[in-house]
């Protein structure tokens, strides 16, 4: 029998079992488009002199040419994570011949997304594979779309934690089992809370007009006087139906309730054809134009707000990896790029993201059926077009609560989680956060969606300029100071590797791309 939260909470406070609250393995890779000082996107390709966009396990490119990708290593340390990701940062600025990183998930002005570089990694098998999906979103869902930028954040508890978790609920499963069991009581929970996320870090309630581009839409805009669309109450555009959906995912039925389950909707999506993405075609002309005509062209076109993982081995699949060898940790997907740091991502965002997963992983879980996931995704969908709406009503298990009934709820819970963490981390950092965070529920005004605002709507300003004036600032103040983590050498011996790596792939080749690809899928 599963112990219930407060159980836990009584069991995890006692010296014993402090410990095991300790050593978090966190990751963020950052997206960021390359943009001029005029605020237009970049249309250089992919620095020489930062690696090889295939190899380099710091710096690579996401859909476009335009938009690095920056990657942590696993750090224990929210210090330490953001540190990381400053010093790779420094090293990319240092490389890019004044270009600035912008600081927003929606991308700046771009007058025709036909001119979005798609990105490419080589010559080989893998590298052209990688192309060939990019091209396949562009022709499905089109270039705009796939230049929004976000956070990803990379989250682990340690083995400690689940041989305790284990030990004081009395389970006897395998441990492995054990763990991917119980991070999917972490998905399903996740699932049921997560619009507190965009409502309190959502940064995208403005565009700027050119990012529809004749895009049909029925968003109720209203027109800022510098002229930039914006939604009066919205946190999130960029996990709206503007931003990272799938229309034809909608029918997917993938479950979090186990491993198995979730790999296998995940294997029926992949093989399951679109009659819309079919009429595309694949190969025309001698040019692909997608890898297949299915819902899914491979797993990492699955637009979700988290996502069980499994570090993969070389040529494995995220699945098999799934698969072969459980759930290793979890990818939180539904963050904002939080323009009010250099990084992306706050340190106190860390903090909080520490305290939220723990508290899904002690919360009382059950299973979800179909109806009950949709109504945790309508939740989130009200919660990115209209969060601070004081007339927005969500539904928790079919009992309807405000924005601010259902938060406070959820964070007089959390504040035990944060007493624990404290606890354990000889810290008082953990309850200040939730407290820093507790005032933007009281009043929305305190929200960055609603700072955004402020500064597009109330004060007339300038989006675009705002944004290249914290991009400037940013530039500026990374390149003054010094390396946290890593150093200059590290970086410029990574390079060095990266490309030597992508030439020892691409000489490995033995078959061609068209055998390479029917061998991927025949598996």
């Amino acid at each position: 029998m599963t112990l219930s939260f407060s159980e836990h909470i009584a069991t995890f406070n006692q010296a014993s079992n402090l410990s095991s609250l300790t050593g978090f393995g966190r990751g963020i890779e950052r997206e960021a488009l390359r943009v001029l000082s005029e605020g237009r996107l970049s249309e250089e390709p992919h620095h020489y002199n930062l690696g090889s966009a295939l190899t380099n396990p710091y710096i690579t490119t996401d859909y476009s040419e335009a938009l690095l990708e920056f990657i942590t290593p696993v750090s224990y340390t929210p210090e330490e994570t953001i540190a990381q990701l400053q010093d790779i940062q420094k090293f990319t600025l240092s490389q890019l011949n004044g270009e600035l990183l912008w600081p927003m998930s929606m991308p700046c002005f771009v007058d025709d997304a036909e001119k979005i570089p798609l990105a490419q990694y080589g010559s080989s098998n893998v590298g052209t594979m990688k192309t060939v999906y990019r091209q396949g979103l562009k022709n499905r869902y089109g270039s705009m779309m796939q230049v929004i930028s976000g956070i990803h954040f990379n989250f682990s508890f340690p083995q400690s934690f689940w041989r305790t978790l284990q030990t004081i609920n009395n389970n006897s499963d395998n441990l492995d089992d054990f763990i991917s069991e119980r991070y999917f009581s972490v998905l399903r929970n996740y699932k049921r809370f997560c619009w507190l996320i965009p409502y309190l870090y959502g940064s995208s309630p403005a565009i700027c007009p050119s990012f529809l581009q004749g895009k049909s839409q029925n968003l109720p805009f209203k027109k800022s006087a510098k002229g930039y669309l914006y939604l009066e109450h919205a946190t999130s555009l960029r996990m709206s139906d503007l931003g990272y959906t799938n229309s034809e995912q909608s029918s997917l039925q993938i479950c979090y309730n186990n491993l198995d389950g979730y790999l296998d909707g995940v294997k029926k999506a992949i093989n399951l054809t679109s009659e819309t993405f079919e009429k595309i075609g694949i190969k025309v002309d001698g040019q692909y134009q997608q890898l297949n005509g299915n819902v899914l062209q491979i797993e990492n076109e699955l637009y979700a707000p988290i996502r069980p993982k499994q570090v993969a081995k070389s040529g494995e699949k995220p699945s098999e990896a799934l698969q072969n060898r459980g759930v290793e940790y979890i990818e939180v997907r539904a963050l904002d790029v939080n323009p009010f740091v250099d990084t992306g991502i706050s340190l106190e965002q860390v903090y909080f993201l520490d305290i939220f997963l723990t508290y899904c992983a002690l919360k009382d879980h059950s299973n979800l059926d179909c109806s009950i996931q949709q109504n945790y995704e309508k939740n989130m969908d009200e919660v990115v077009i209209r969060g601070r709406d004081p007339l927005l009503r969500l539904s928790d298990h079919g009992e309807i609560k405000s924005v601010k009934q259902w938060g406070l709820e959820i964070f007089t819970e959390m504040m035990d989680v944060a007493l624990l963490l404290d606890k354990a981390n000889n810290s008082t950092k953990y309850q200040q956060v939730l407290k820093n965070e507790k005032a933007k529920l009281i009043d929305a005004n305190l929200t960055p969606s609603a700072q955004i605002l402020d500064i597009v709507v109330t004060k007339e300003g300038s989006l675009v300029g705002t944004a290249l004036e914290m991009a400037s600032g940013y530039r500026e103040a990374l390149l003054k100071q010094d390396y946290k983590v890593f150093d200059l050498q590290h970086f410029e011996d990574s390079v060095i590797t990266s490309h030597q790596a992508q030439k020892n792939i691409e000489q490995s080749d033995e078959v061609n791309f068209d055998q390479f690809l029917a061998e991927y899928f025949a598996d």
